[in-house]
């Protein structure tokens, strides 16, 4: 008894380190939606050019997922967080010159950098969140980790946007009134508002390291996740490669289009507040309420996955409502108005309210879908998890794609309409494909 219940003190001190990391996570990634419009006024960029900031970000994911799956081999869980870290502190480092010759390829640079120190630490830190305690209830665990992040993302957006674009409106509409010279000297001003805040990222980053790097953890076996049938058959298990598990790989294909849709439903959040009538002082905020309903959703799943519904059964009834939240978003007009309530100015428009609410059905999707393509994977725990993580290139891909079907469109709120294919592939992931292939593992 006094080993299991050191064991469980092990683990939940474990689930509380990872939590301090997908609060990083949060952080960092949610910072993106305030730097898609600074980095648009600051580097003078068309919409398109400017969600070039999520590509950057997410492409390191699909390219450094794999490769991180082979440093994790080597250096296990914890040394390979450490790893993760440390990367991520350089690419916060590379805004300084960038800031301070307002060049934007270079800022994309060191999101390429921050983006391939996560690609490792989600690599490490998602299956060990999965593994460590029964896969039935993963999806609680997952949303634990959830309300971490999105915690630190709502953090982020208020932090860095009252930075960033504190008196955003005065300085668009003074720029038209300037001359190249004095118009250069205002958006370097703009440029250097970033470097403080990077400079206390890359710091917060390193002592990070060095502390998970001496700290002890558990460290969870490929085999522990293994079933019973793979035990008896070991031979046959050595034999085995990743496409003897279609689920996982449809599975990963289901995280590419959630990562893409979640990303435009907070990146381009400020962007839907201007077109339908706000300043962007007051829109861009709004991606906080996509955060609110993310939190929402996460508590959700850690009361009611597995108590009350099961983690597929949410996943089909949270896309199921995602896509009628985009319905309603993409063809709703009406005046922009703001209600004020204990002190706050709050947006009255439904499209906006809607939006926000794709938070709360987005939820449980990312915590349910890695449960469901990694059951049975066995000793293709680690390399099955970095598969998972490079599908996160959704939000490299798919932000870009929106920005050119609105300019296309004309119309930012009908370009949204890209997402309903998504939400549907992610519904035939929880339908059907969650379970091909299993009866052959």
């Amino acid at each position: 008894m006094e080993h299991n219940n050191t064991k469980n003190n092990s683990y939940g001190f474990a689930l509380f380190l990872i939590g301090c990391l997908f609060f990083i996570f949060g952080f960092i990634t949610w910072s993106n939606s305030q730097l898609i419009p600074y980095l648009k006024i600051a580097c003078e960029l068309t919409d398109t050019q400017s969600y070039f900031v999520a590509t950057a970000f997410f492409a390191a994911y699909f390219f450094m997922s794999i490769p991180s799956s082979y440093v994790l081999k080597a250096t296990g869980f914890k040394r390979g967080m450490s790893v993760g870290l440390l990367v991520m502190a350089v690419g916060a480092l590379l805004f300084i010159p960038a800031a301070n010759t307002r060049n934007y390829p270079m800022f994309l640079t060191g999101l390429f950098i921050i983006g391939s120190g996560l690609a490792l630490l989600q690599t490490a830190s998602n299956p060990y969140v999965t593994v460590l305690g029964p896969i039935e209830s993963a999806a609680s665990r997952m949303s634990i980790m959830g309300i971490c992040n999105k915690i630190a993302g709502i953090l982020a957006v208020v932090i860095l946007g009252k930075i960033t674009l504190s008196n955003v409106d005065e300085l668009k509409a003074r720029l038209l009134t300037l001359s190249p010279a004095d118009k250069a000297v205002a958006l370097d001003e703009l440029a250097s508002r970033v470097i403080g805040p990077y400079l206390i990222i890359a710091a917060t980053l390193t002592v990070l390291a060095i502390v998970l790097f001496f700290l002890n953890m558990p460290e969870v076996k490929d085999e522990e996740n293994a079933t019973d049938a793979e035990i008896a058959t070991a031979a046959a298990e050595k034999e085995k490669t990743l496409f003897h598990y279609p689920h996982l790989i449809l599975g990963a294909i289901a995280i590419f289009f959630y990562v893409g849709v979640e990303v435009i439903s907070y990146d381009t959040f400020a962007g839907l507040g201007e077109t339908v009538g706000y300043k962007l002082a007051t829109a861009k905020d709004f991606a906080t309420y996509t955060g609110y309903g993310l939190l929402i959703g996460y508590v959700f799943s850690i009361f009611a996955i597995p108590k009350i519904i099961s983690q597929r059964a949410a996943l089909i009834l949270f896309v199921l409502l995602s896509m009628a939240i985009v319905l309603f978003t993409a063809y709703y007009t009406g005046e922009p108005g703001i209600y004020t309530l204990l002190g706050l100015d709050l947006p009255t428009h439904p499209a906006i309210w809607s939006f926000a609410l794709l938070g709360f059905t987005n939820s449980v999707m990312w915590p349910a879908i890695w449960p469901l393509a990694l059951t049975g994977v066995g000793r293709f725990t680690k390399i099955g998890g970095a598969l998972l993580v490079m599908g996160i290139v959704g939000g490299a891909v798919l932000p870009p794609i929106y920005g050119k079907v609105a300019e296309f469109t004309g119309s930012k709120q009908s370009a949204y309409l890209l997402m309903i294919p998504c939400y549907l592939y992610i519904l035939f992931f929880a339908l059907k494909g969650y379970r091909m292939g299993k009866a052959k593992v």
